[in-house]
């Protein structure tokens, strides 16, 4: 990955969110609709308070017996990572490595903290070096297992 990128410029902007207040059904409706398997849950205030994909909603709400039409997104969420939109693509990198995570918010702290898009696998896949995404992969996944 060029040094002089930037996390703006390596992610996928037009992110839409699922209301914290929205069902699980809804966010499924949803990801369905955009084929994502993640999407950012956002307030009232329209800020980022959580991510939720589609194996939260199978393994912690339909696996354990509960109805997605009747719990809320907000419930949810898991913990949250993120990243400034100018922020060095190699700190995003990191940042996943780090956590092990496949999806980074990218958050405009000089917009009043507004989300503007995510980093996804994809995304560092057309940015990284053969051996990056093979670092990222080790970490990432390896550890998962």
């Amino acid at each position: 990955m060029r040094k002089q990128l930037k996390a703006r410029e390596i992610m996928s902007a037009g992110v839409q969110c699922v209301d914290e207040q929205q069902s699980l059904a809804d966010a499924a409706e949803m990801m369905r609709d955009l084929a994502v398997g993640c999407l950012p849950i956002c307030g009232s205030d329209n800020r980022l308070k959580g991510l939720i994909t589609d194996r939260d909603i199978v393994v912690k709400c339909v696996a354990e017996g509960h109805d997605p039409a009747g719990m809320k997104a907000g419930e949810l969420g898991s913990q949250l990572h993120w990243i400034d939109a100018e922020a060095d693509a190699t700190e995003a990198l990191e940042t996943m490595e780090r956590h092990q995570i496949k999806r980074l918010p990218v958050i405009d702290v000089r917009n009043d903290h507004r989300l503007v898009g995510m980093i996804t696998e994809a995304n560092l896949a057309k940015n990284l070096s053969d051996e990056q995404i093979a670092e990222f992969a080790a970490r990432v996944y390896a550890a998962a297992h």
